[in-house]
């Protein structure tokens, strides 16, 4: 089963949020016109039921300098954006939001406040973000990571990614999603510590450390997107021409690959961060709509999965 998304099929993601009850959402500081006009939207569209953290004089400011309508919507009064950024996270510990949003802040002040040791909104898992992109020229989506967070992840970093990257395609209808673990050859060679990494992670998945998913690599990009590429450097591969998951070396890879993909074929992608408490929205002022709406409609797919595994089996 392949994943409905973007351009064609992008309908059907919010064609499969729409029975589904907003989720209640902190937003984390927006203080500027894309970030609360974004939250505004997916409202509108039925997604998220937003709660804004951030000064309230300047929120308020903003919403009638650019006509946007905030009446019923709850404000958290706090001075800055650090205050908001916990605030926010609190508001989560409480019980009284299940997403979080980034507004208008700086990621890293975001995520400190949720990897807070006493305070935060930690899991057993090493957070990382993914980039969930249609790519016109590609006959699926691809999940793109890490390509946000993690600079130069460790193997066990690498692990973790990748579990949380298989999650979430598996939340979204994939049963078994195929992973390709990216490096700049396909060949296992200590000369580059990237197909080592790649070499073992497939060994953890056929141990059973990483479930859920096929897993191959190391894999360059041209043999993980192309089977023709794969077939004439002899790779045998399930993976290989058809992934859902591509799992980047490092930080720097990915971002570059995730901004070719955006402005070089014209990819929309839907940004969150996995492996907290809650999934976090990642949105930036470039996001088209279409993005900003996909990453709160993946994210409210997430909360009510979550929802339905905790229900009792009858």
């Amino acid at each position: 089963m392949s994943l409905d998304f973007g351009t064609g099929k992008y309908e059907r993601l919010l064609a499969a949020c729409r029975g589904l009850d907003a989720v209640r959402t902190a937003v984390v500081h927006p203080c500027e016109e894309v970030a609360l006009a974004g939250a505004l939207e997916a409202r509108d569209y039925g997604l998220i039921d937003p709660i804004l953290v951030g000064p309230a004089a300047k929120v308020r400011e903003i919403a009638v300098r650019h006509h946007l309508e905030l009446e019923h919507i709850p404000i958290v009064d706090v001075p800055h954006s650090h205050a908001a950024a916990a605030a926010a996270v609190a508001l989560v510990r409480e019980g009284r939001a299940e997403i979080l949003m980034k507004g208008s802040l700086h990621t890293d002040e975001l995520l400190a406040a949720v990897v807070a040791k006493e305070t935060g909104l930690r899991t057993g898992r090493r957070i990382s973000h993914v980039f969930i992109m249609d790519v016109p020229t590609y006959h699926k989506v691809l999940i793109v990571t890490d390509a946000a967070i993690n600079i130069a992840p460790t193997l066990d970093d690498k692990a973790d990614i990748c579990r949380n990257a298989i999650d979430l395609a598996r939340t979204l209808g994939l049963a078994r999603p195929k992973v390709a673990i990216l490096a700049a050859v396909e060949t296992v060679t200590a000369k580059m510590p990237a197909t080592i990494d790649a070499a073992a992670l497939c060994k953890m998945a056929e141990r059973g450390q990483i479930t859920g998913a096929v897993v191959d690599g190391p894999l360059a990009f041209d043999n993980a997107i192309s089977a023709s590429a794969a077939a004439i450097k002899g790779i045998r591969s399930d993976v290989a021409g058809d992934p859902d998951i591509l799992v980047v070396p490092d930080l720097e890879a990915g971002n570059i690959l995730a901004k070719q993909l955006t402005f070089l074929a014209h990819a929309d992608c839907a940004g969150l961060v996995l492996g907290a408490r809650v999934p976090i929205i990642l949105t930036s002022r470039a996001d088209t709509v279409r993005a900003r709406i996909a990453s709160c409609a993946v994210a409210v797919r997430i909360t009510h999965a979550r929802h339905a595994a905790l229900q009792p089996v009858t």
